[in-house]
């Protein structure tokens, strides 16, 4: 994957909304493509709802979520209660598999994620299942909100202030932990302050600590003096140093920066003029995110071939698609174990710039750690997970004929849309030649075989380097 820039794209072609036509039909490539980067994947069921009912409004549905989501948050949170109440970090992480894999609303639940790794706060240095398992609740509850709100509560967050050392931010004795990735991270990125501004905002914050589990501030270690931040003086507090950032022109152009890599493109570098719309609908939006998300999701760039398959899914993308897709249903226990040598333990970002993603998630080992995660879903052998998971009762459901051949075929238009290059489908009509060809024992059935076939089939067109690109 190489990295390539944005001068020649138009940003008024860009951002205007996706009208299909001749040229640039809707489909099923087009429809796969929405549910890669707005939900877990499609099942064919949603993919063919989806190419029938256009796009607006399969992607009014996905901004939406579907009719439910009130009554299951209710039920998951009162799984969780016993978790929070807990110091088991495992089920904490379970939790939020069967949380993703249940939803009626998964692209909540994607930019949950997104924003677990933009606030990256880790449980190795917090030690407090319960304050994540609210961190997690709070970032669920503002993230197709608005980003202000939400920055403004998780500068108050319990787990946030032991996860920077706000706690140990005094008068006197200032921290600059939180004021500075409040800053470089969270909200205008480097280069759009000073480290003066840097050594202000971080007295604003003094006095910030925990009491019986919950924000505090006290009065006595709070620096109520004046600061100069951004070339303005006053004796800010530290709401009103988020307000300053929100203010500044450019945490519009670096939020806009982040969500356009995860929703657009990681191989094309963005410049300003580029993401100019997108920050504008931000300011003007009063930084509403959901508005956002969908003017980047109808928009032309979005559907154009130019950023087909130009995200790697990162580890817990690549194994909830595998099983939303396959209709499967697994201990989310054994899953968030068997997904941590993968390289993305929720919780446990490996630092406060959480995961760098794109090509960082591939290598020889991951890749290996993918085709045995594939292998453990389709088998029905592994005692992890059975036959929860099983490619041939999805076939069944969805497809009439069951010959490997049009089974091959079903199985490439479901996981990708049907794009795949020649030398892929010379591969793939060769493993299916092996496998008609190969000798059974004589005392397998005709029903045992083909069910053999089919999940042969299906674990190979699931690791094919295609599958793992969003």
């Amino acid at each position: 994957m190489f990295l390539t820039y944005s001068a020649a794209i138009d940003p008024v072609w860009a951002w205007a909304p996706y009208v299909p036509d001749a040229k640039v039909p809707w489909n099923l490539e087009k429809a796969g493509h929405l549910f890669r980067r707005a939900a877990w994947g499609g099942t064919w069921s949603e993919l063919q709802a989806a190419v029938k009912a256009g796009p607006q409004a399969s992607i009014d549905q996905l901004l939406a979520g579907r009719e439910g989501l009130k009554s299951f948050q209710e039920r998951v949170d009162q799984l969780a209660t016993p978790l929070a109440e807990g110091i088991d970090e495992l089920r904490l992480r379970a939790w939020w598999f069967y949380v993703m894999l249940n939803s009626p609303h998964p692209l909540l639940e994607r930019m949950t994620l997104f924003w677990h790794n933009h606030f990256a706060t880790s449980n190795a240095k917090v030690q407090d299942v319960g304050r994540m398992y609210k961190q997690n609740r709070l970032l669920r509850t503002h993230a197709l909100g608005r980003f202000g709100p939400m920055l403004h509560e998780i500068s108050e967050d319990p787990a946030m202030l032991v996860w920077l050392d706000t706690t140990s931010n005094k008068k006197g004795k200032p921290n600059e932990n939180y004021a500075r990735e409040l800053m470089e991270l969270f909200s205008l990125g480097v280069g759009n302050y000073t480290e003066q501004d840097i050594r202000q905002a971080a007295r604003a914050f003094t006095g910030w600590e925990i009491k019986s589990d919950r924000f505090h501030i006290n009065a006595s270690d709070h620096d109520d003096g004046e600061k100069e931040v951004f070339n303005k003086r006053n004796n800010f507090n530290g709401h009103q140093i988020v307000d300053l950032c929100l203010e500044k022109p450019a945490c519009a152009v670096f939020l806009a920066r982040k969500l356009f890599r995860y929703f657009v493109s990681e191989t094309i570098a963005p410049d300003d003029t580029l993401l100019a719309p997108v920050a504008k609908r931000l300011r003007d939006s009063g930084y509403d995110i959901g508005a956002t998300v969908g003017m980047i999701l109808r928009s032309n760039l979005f559907f154009s071939h130019e950023v087909y398959r130009t995200k790697v899914k990162a580890p817990v993308e690549f194994a909830i698609s595998c099983i939303h897709m396959l209709e499967g249903r697994v201990d989310s226990i054994q899953l968030a174990d068997i997904l941590d040598p993968l390289g993305q333990r929720l919780f446990a970002p490996p630092s406060v710039k959480g995961w760098d993603g794109g090509p960082d998630w591939l290598n020889s080992t991951t890749m290996l750690l993918r085709h045995n995660l594939c292998l453990a879903l389709t088998s029905t052998e592994d005692r992890r997970f059975y036959n929860r998971c099983d490619p041939v009762k999805m076939i069944q459901k969805n497809l009439r004929s069951v010959s490997t051949s049009e089974v091959l075929q079903f199985l490439v238009d479901l996981f990708l849309q049907g794009q795949v290059p020649d030398a892929t489908r010379s591969q793939l009509s060769n493993r299916l030649k092996q496998l008609e060809q190969q000798k059974y024992p004589p005392y397998w059935s005709k029903e045992f075989v083909q069910e053999y076939q089919i999940r042969s089939l299906c674990h190979l067109v699931m690791t094919l380097p295609e599958f793992q690109l969003a």
